[in-house]
């Protein structure tokens, strides 16, 4: 069975430990070069042709930075890029389908990024050769009578024409300047670019400075940046990140008017809006930060269900121990009524936050229960959780609730950063667990279901976006509370991550019999950890309306009805599908004003 050493540079300290793997290393001590300091990397090298796999490295290394890896045998193709010697090594890569949309599933970490900078160009891979320097003619010869020669030919001559969007549009702002309108009309096509400001709704920003823009305003020029140049080829990174659900939707919609008859690959965590693109699905599996392979192509339905599943049938892969399933709970508000003990509930009040203006309709929640909150941006979502959090004035007069606690884990981090500035993620979190159970559920629940073990250690200003989400969530979870409130846990987290946090949340909602508001932009988690919805509605930045909660299927109809999108169910994963728009369905669930899911 071929296997891999990787060494996590972040995290290997030769100077600190003394270098313990050298010294319990069989292999080494037979005198044979197995593990070596290399004074270039400082750090660790693992010569893979003389390791046996043995482990006891990875068990004596004190900060988890060496992982001895198997890899799987079916479904294994050529090294298409390694990083270095130790280090992230990506096989196989995805194929573009002419004149179609090709999505990508995976992991963070898994080189769903990297194989769009190879497709566009910008990294030329060496084929796993890092000891030599990467050639685009060897690259070409590597493919030879596949539909990558072709591709990587055309691509190199100059004969085919790429655009990639980013993934990180925050980090925009530092290599460009000057106004959106400017920065578009030199880049784009007039008439395309037209289309795009309409579409996009870009008026409003036209003249304003890149640096002064959203995390959601700076997504949608990125697309009008890529989607208004006429390419052969679109790549896409995450075109949904920083967008709400309504937007979310609208953007797949764009995307799919301005690239038809195009060629498009599209990376996308968020799987209702990847199955309303794609055409056809990759799955790029492995184990994150150490290895990814490129999964043959699927239609976008079978591509989907197989990731889910955890099993790629076609290849005898197992991706997965277990499947991710989506229970279709029942509906009635008044089963659920009787059932539940009611925690707090609040009476009509209006909240004002500067110009904007909020309009909270009447509402409870009862023990066990969670609450999903939707909305396009700027709508007050926010504003409600800090209302139901005691931050405003209104909330004292309007809440009813006795010796109520809360829980909170805001949008934007960066106040939790400041609050915990140079402690480590261990210290903070059993800080937080006061109680036993609070510590029990920390060890055995929490840090193993979110992977947090390794980051122990880590500085909390070390973080990175997504790990420090994890973070977040565990601290607000561990706290025993009576409600917890979460503002967009899903941002920055992977499909998996995403969905392991919510039925997380979930799960310790209902064993302690707690209740909770979750604020989402991802319809999937919100199907899958909702009992009941919350909608807003009115007008971005100027005024919005908290209207009560009701039941999901009810909810969701309202706020699918305004998107004009309708949603069915997958007979095998019971997963939310979007319909194509004008399909059979689609007209049928409109008809009938069932847009979230037939009965």
């Amino acid at each position: 069975m071929p296997r891999i050493a990787i060494i996590d540079p972040e995290y290997c300290k030769p100077s600190k430990c003394g270098m313990v793997c050298t010294r319990f290393c069989p292999q080494v001590k037979l005198g044979y070069k197995t593990i070596v300091y290399d004074e270039s990397l400082d750090r660790v090298v693992i010569n893979e042709d003389l390791c046996s796999g043995c482990g006891i490295c990875v068990k004596k290394c004190p900060f988890e930075a060496i992982k001895i890896v198997n890899l799987p045998e079916e479904g294994l193709k050529e090294c298409s890029h390694s990083y270095g010697p130790n280090l992230f090594r990506l096989y196989g890569l995805p194929i573009p389908v002419k004149g179609a949309i090709l999505g990508i599933i995976g992991r963070n970490g898994v080189g769903k990024t990297t194989c769009l900078n190879i497709l566009s160009g910008i990294l030329v891979p060496n084929l796993g050769d890092h000891f030599s320097e990467a050639e685009r003619s060897k690259v070409i010869e590597f493919y030879k009578g596949s539909p990558l020669q072709v591709y990587f030919s055309n691509l190199y001559s100059g004969n085919m024409k790429v655009v990639l969007k980013p993934q990180y549009v925050d980090k925009i702002p530092e290599h460009v300047s000057g106004k959106v309108g400017d920065l578009l009309e030199n880049v784009g096509e007039k008439k395309r670019l037209e289309k795009l400001k309409k579409a996009l709704e870009l008026e409003r920003i036209w003249s304003r400075e890149i640096g002064s823009l959203s995390g959601g305003e700076l997504q949608k020029v990125a697309l009008a940046a890529a989607l208004s140049r006429d390419v052969n080829v679109y790549l896409l990174d995450e075109p949904s990140a920083y967008l709400d659900v309504k937007e979310r939707m609208h953007i797949a919609k764009v995307i799919r008017e301005f690239v038809k008859g195009k060629t498009a690959i599209i990376v996308e965590h968020d799987l209702a809006v990847l199955d309303y693109l794609a055409d056809y699905v990759a799955v790029i599996y492995g184990k994150p930060g150490v290895y990814g392979v490129v999964s043959n192509i699927y239609s976008a339905y079978n591509g989907i269900n197989a990731y889910l599943h955890g099993y790629l049938k076609s290849e005898n892969v197992r991706i997965r121990k277990y499947p991710i399933t989506f229970p279709v709970r029942p509906s009635t508000e008044k089963a659920m009524k009787s059932s539940h003990e009611e925690v707090l509930k609040w009476r009509e009040c209006e909240v004002n936050v500067g110009k904007f203006k909020l309009k909270i309709m009447p509402g409870e929640c009862f023990k066990g229960e969670v609450i999903g909150i939707v909305g396009p941006n700027a709508i007050g979502k926010t504003t409600f959780i800090k209302f139901i959090a005691g931050e405003f004035e209104e909330s004292e007069e309007h809440i009813e609730a006795e010796d109520v606690k809360i829980s909170y884990k805001p949008q934007y981090l960066r106040r939790f950063i400041e609050e915990h500035e140079g402690k480590n993620v261990e210290s903070i979190l059993l800080e937080r667990a006061r109680s036993g159970e609070s510590r029990a559920l920390l060890e055995m629940e929490l840090i193993p279901k979110l992977e947090l073990k390794k980051l122990m250690e880590r500085n909390i200003d070390e973080l990175s976006g997504g790990e420090l989400q994890k973070v977040a969530i565990v601290y607000c979870m561990v706290e025993d509370a009576d409600v917890y409130l979460l503002d967009e846990p899903s941002a920055y987290l992977d499909i998996e991550e995403r969905l392991t946090a919510v039925k997380m949340i979930r799960k310790i909602v209902e064993m302690r019999k707690k209740s909770a508001f979750i604020v989402e932009h991802d319809i999937l988690c919100v199907d899958l950890v909702s009992d009941r919805m919350m909608t807003f509605s009115g007008r971005p930045g100027i005024e919005g309306i908290a209207n009560t909660p009701t039941i999901l299927r009810e909810a969701m109809n309202m706020f699918l009805r305004d998107v004009d999108i309708t949603f069915r169910r997958d007979p095998e994963t019971g997963r939310p599908r979007a319909n194509k728009p004008g399909s059979r369905l689609d007209r049928e669930q409109k008809r009938k004003g069932e847009y979230y899911y037939m009965t």
